[in-house]
């Protein structure tokens, strides 16, 4: 298992509920969480098969922005 960890743009709650359901859906990812506290709002994902492209792509859609790290 691959753990991704990507600087975000993702702030706040409502933020987080707003990618909760594309990340959900992505295939290979175990788990995932967002530091809002942390200044970089640092994504940290635990994957078996999905990479850092997808998983940045993924964000993206959702309308936020992914830089990895």
């Amino acid at each position: 298992m691959e753990t991704y960890k990507f600087k975000t743009n993702i702030n706040c709650g409502s933020c987080v509920k707003a990618v909760t359901p594309h990340l959900n859906k992505l295939e290979g990812v175990q788990e995932w969480k967002v530091d809002t506290d942390n200044p970089n709002k640092v994504l940290e994902v635990k994957a078996d098969t999905a990479d850092a492209q997808t998983i940045r792509s993924t964000v993206e859609k959702a309308g936020f922005k992914a830089e990895q790290l």
